[in-house]
């Protein structure tokens, strides 16, 4: 269902992922408000997967607001680690959300499970963006990025664990990169690089009109 330009809550209190969602609605008109910026509350992240939380956090802040609502939920997957950090992969940067320490207890995890080589390295960024109407409906839409954990991290770009991904195919870590160069993507492009850019080109062509 087509989501007419007008003021759009994005559920997050993370300024990094703020910042790349706004980024993204750029060039559709959207008057672009965060959750932090009205004042909502950030709901307890009760959910058993990415899919669950997104839902959860769009619903709180449509509810709340009245507004419609773009939630994000993501995290880093690591293969040598059973899929860890996973939905859990902020609050292994602590309640002061240190994400420093947060790559090292990864880097640490993945030397005592003796994943040193890169072939044993692989993992994911995954995403799942959700949108939230007042009337309460619900769409859903993912994105994925394959990549190699490297140490130590590389680049001060980005936020969270970008230092550390380096997205196949490429050369450079997420920290290394831009932001144009992780998340950008337009309206008639095929390609986006970033997992959240893949799930917004998803939400983009479903909700947005043609691209």
């Amino acid at each position: 269902m087509r989501l007419e330009p007008g003021t759009l809550v994005v559920a997050s209190h993370n300024p990094g992922k703020v910042r790349e969602i706004r980024d993204l609605l750029a060039p559709f008109g959207f008057d672009v408000r965060s959750a932090g910026e009205l004042g909502l509350p950030e709901p307890e992240e009760t959910g058993t997967s990415f899919e669950e939380n997104a839902v959860l956090k769009a619903r709180a802040a449509a509810e709340a607001s009245g507004l419609p609502a773009l939630a994000d939920d993501s995290g880093l997957a690591v293969d040598a680690l059973g899929g860890e950090p996973g939905i859990y992969s902020a609050r292994w940067a602590g309640p002061d959300k240190d994400f420093a320490r947060a790559m090292r207890n990864v880097e640490e995890r993945l030397q005592a499970a003796g994943a040193r080589d890169p072939a044993a390295r692989g993992g994911r960024f995954v995403c799942v963006l959700a949108l939230a109407r007042p009337d309460g409906s619900v769409e859903t839409f993912p994105g994925i990025v394959e990549g190699t954990l490297v140490w130590p991290p590389r680049g001060s770009e980005g936020f969270g664990y970008d230092p550390m991904f380096l997205p196949a195919g490429e050369a450079r870590t997420f920290g290394e990169m831009s932001a144009q160069e992780k998340h950008g993507w337009k309206p008639g492009e095929a390609a986006a690089l970033s997992h959240r850019a893949r799930a917004f080109r998803l939400f983009a062509e479903a909700c947005l009109g043609p691209t």
